[in-house]
């Protein structure tokens, strides 16, 4: 089990630390890699269920919806996809933000610290499926498909959820795995 969890962060390193490598690199397609980032966001979320003390949010923040109309989401096209996946994990990047710097259980830190580390991550993988880099809106009051949540186990149950649903499935479907499937 150790060994995925090493092979998917050693393809995302070297896609940081090689930048001009003459090919790109190849398609992260193998959903072990996503599985590895919703485990690690479901251990964040027991985490804070037995946390007592220092683990709250201070505001309430915007966070992406979860539920998926799968009619509407497959009429959608793979780039109208992304960026909704995009936005969500930009949202949810902006969320545990604010949520960081009022967190002063010291074990709950290093889960949001790894949490905000591995939405970076699969902001990469989507990079390697060749997705447009995303460009956050002016004001993320603007955004359509959000809705408020006004605590920490919220927050991480949202993303949990957002990772279970909308990014599996555009990860799932994206071009760039389909071009290896005969």
């Amino acid at each position: 089990m150790e060994f995925p969890r090493l092979f998917a962060l050693l393809l995302i390193v070297l896609e940081w630390t090689c930048p001009g490598l003459l090919s790109p690199l190849r398609p992260i397609c193998d959903l072990r890699v996503l599985n590895h980032f919703i485990q690690e966001a479901r251990d964040a979320e027991v985490a804070m269920r037995s946390c007592r003390e220092g683990c709250g949010l201070t505001q309430t923040v915007s966070v992406p919806q979860t539920t998926v109309n799968f009619e509407d989401w497959e009429k959608k096209n793979a780039l109208e996809q992304a960026e909704e996946v995009q936005t969500g994990l930009w949202l949810l990047q902006q969320a545990l933000g604010s949520f960081g710097p009022s967190v002063t259980n010291t074990a709950l830190n290093n889960h949001i610290d790894n949490t905000a580390r591995n939405l970076v991550s699969i902001n990469a993988v989507l990079r390697s499926l060749n997705f447009q880099e995303y460009t956050p809106p002016a004001n993320a009051s603007s955004l359509d498909g959000t809705w408020t949540v006004s605590s920490a186990t919220e927050l991480l149950q949202v993303h949990v959820n957002f990772l279970r649903g909308k990014v599996r499935l555009l990860l799932m479907d994206a071009p760039a795995c389909q071009q290896d499937v005969s």
